[in-house]
């Protein structure tokens, strides 16, 4: 009897001893399941940020011409874009700075030849994101000011390339900065100044529609006949004198 006792109390405890290795094997699988499906996650989430951060600041939405440099006009040009990104331009260049008033596009895109960023923005931009893109046109070779029309918040612009953006605090405006701006690749006349042309807005230089008329041609009168010749001698009659 006593050794049924002891036989018995030693299976018990056998028992015991299993059923107490199952739970602490259950629990830690269920631990290792658990930090597993932690790592995951966290690995998913930094692969979506990251993703997501590239995917924002990507450049593929820019736009690309082939304008050829070098080609000027002193009047006014009907430009396919707007604003522009390159093509005939007048002979002087916008200087690279902020503008508070429009500018000429023939000027602003001679910048462009040059190397210059032209940042563009909608008058009714709000006044904290204008601030914040004068901080950003305070490098040199950038130009920022107000256009009319614009198809989107903010454009930012460089010769033969162009980009959309939602506003001021799009992060692709910075890359597209970094990339463009006086790239030997993309720009024309790699290395020209951005200093020493014109500093007037459209307003207060606006381009002539047409060239001037050349000075120092006679002007026919009012009545039609035949200006004067500069000696003052009489013009010879159309019809021949009697008894010639």
């Amino acid at each position: 009897m006593t050794k049924d006792r002891a036989q018995a109390r030693r299976e018990n405890l056998a028992k015991m001893r299993a059923d107490q290795k199952r739970k602490e094997r259950r629990a830690s699988l269920l631990m290792w399941g658990v930090g597993g499906l932690v790592i995951v996650v966290l690995v998913g989430l930094v692969g979506f940020y990251l993703i997501n951060q590239r995917s924002q600041s990507s450049l593929d939405a820019v736009t690309t011409t082939k304008y050829p440099g070098s080609v000027h006009k002193e009047t006014k040009i009907t430009y396919a874009e707007q604003p522009p990104v390159g093509g005939e331009h007048n002979s002087k260049w916008q200087n690279c700075g902020i503008y508070q008033e429009p500018l000429n596009n023939e000027n602003a895109v001679h910048s462009m030849e040059h190397g210059a960023v032209w940042i563009t923005y909608r008058p009714d931009l709000p006044k904290a994101q204008v601030e914040q893109l004068q901080e950003v046109a305070g490098a040199d070779l950038v130009l920022l000011s107000p256009y009319p029309g614009l198809p989107a918040p903010v454009v930012a612009s460089s010769w033969n390339n162009q980009l959309k953006l939602t506003g001021a605090d799009d992060p692709r405006l910075p890359r597209f900065i970094s990339k463009y701006k006086n790239n030997p690749q993309t720009t024309p006349e790699f290395g020209a100044p951005c200093t020493g042309g014109t500093d007037a807005t459209a307003a207060q230089s606006p381009i002539p529609d047409a060239a001037p008329s050349p000075t120092g041609t006679a002007e026919p009168s009012a009545t039609g006949s035949p200006a004067p010749s500069e000696t003052g001698a009489a013009e010879p009659s159309a019809t021949p004198t009697a008894g010639s």
